[in-house]
């Protein structure tokens, strides 16, 4: 069961649209990947303080994440809707005319430094501008909403309307419905007792990739994903964690993680050899840094959901088994560095080996 459309069952211009949202989404992942992770590095650097790279056990389904907060990560929160949020939602999604992005509410902000002139058109993803103004408010706490702007309906136009956006929904009621549809309870969450219930909310972190001590950015995605079924559209939420050092995308294609990665020099003549490229290639292209022994690279692992956290084909209620896996890797790859327009990303399984 899905909760959106694909492709092929919408309208042209409902295609149209999914084709721009899908085209900015692309956009977004560059700008989001150069400032939680890229700009990071440097932050690090910049500080003379050695990078805390992930291990590889850490990207693995139920792996645990070390519980530490590196202030030097930058970090953040985005939801990128296809639609707009209709005004019945503003309960849980906390979007209202005080936080909504206009010159009046940034001005009287504490937490906001813009260094540019702001005008009426910077916070549309069109502006030339836009990705320097996003960036000024991705510091900001809580969420950033972007979504399609329903005042010009001849045109798919996309910009950040609101900051400071919270999500008020709470943790039990998002896994109970999370249950719900996966049928593994058949109304209420505590309809089978206590520690079902508990059983239940600890798959729920699971469900969305998330360690069961994830802090409050990433607590606020999957709860904000979850939500976010219930408008018929697709949608799109980013999570930048300074614990786990990683970004985390979590859309209709399922959930991905990227990180900063170190090759060692013998690991990027392999990768070279593999791929049919040259050392200098793979450097120039792939390469956010450079280092004595090797250099650093953009990488990520997607997760596709097990038929345990899928809707049963027979549609019938079932018992939950808190020892199956929910998650399963399905793609590991070196990512192209930020700004590179005509390069592929590189398969490299490293997780299980």
């Amino acid at each position: 069961m899905t909760y959106w459309n694909f492709r092929e069952h919408l309208s042209r211009q409902d295609r149209l649209r999914r084709s721009t949202y899908e085209a900015l989404r692309d956009e977004l992942d560059e700008y989001l990947i150069e400032y939680g992770l890229v700009e990071s590095y440097h932050n690090f650097a910049d500080k003379q303080l050695q990078y805390p790279f992930v291990e590889k056990r850490e990207l693995k389904p139920r792996a645990r994440i070390p519980d530490v907060e590196y202030e030097s990560h930058n970090r953040f929160l985005v939801i990128f809707a296809e639609e707009f949020v209709p005004s019945s939602h503003k309960k849980y999604i906390r979007f209202f005319n005080d936080n909504k992005v206009t010159k009046e509410n940034l001005m009287r902000s504490e937490t906001v430094q813009f260094s540019k002139k702001y005008f009426r058109n910077i916070k549309l993803f069109e502006s030339t501008h836009f990705s320097d103004f996003l960036k000024s408010l991705l510091p900001v706490d809580y969420a950033l909403l972007i979504q399609r702007d329903p005042t010009v309906k001849a045109r798919n136009r996309y910009g950040l309307s609101h900051f400071h956006v919270r999500i008020d929904w709470p943790i039990a009621d998002a896994a109970e419905e999370m249950a719900r549809d996966l049928r593994y309870i058949s109304k209420d969450l505590y309809e089978k007792g206590d520690d079902y219930a508990e059983e239940v909310q600890k798959k729920f972190f699971e469900y969305y990739g998330f360690p069961l001590t994830s802090g409050g950015r990433r607590t606020a995605a999957m709860v904000a994903a979850q939500y976010l079924r219930r408008i018929s559209c697709i949608s799109t939420v980013y999570a930048g964690s300074s614990e786990s050092r990683a970004i985390y995308r979590i859309s209709e294609r399922g959930v991905s993680k990227y990180i900063l990665m170190k090759l060692t020099d013998t690991d990027i003549q392999n990768i070279a050899e593999t791929h049919n490229l040259k050392v200098g290639t793979v450097k120039e292209n792939y390469l956010i840094a450079e280092e004595d022994d090797g250099g650093i690279v953009i990488f990520q692992a997607t997760y596709e959901r097990t038929s345990h956290a899928r809707f049963p084909e027979d549609g019938k209620l079932r018992e939950l088994n808190s020892e199956y896996f929910w998650m399963t890797v399905i793609n590991q790859s070196i990512m192209p560095k930020p700004g590179a327009w005509d390069i592929s990303p590189l398969p490299y399984s490293i997780i299980y080996t």
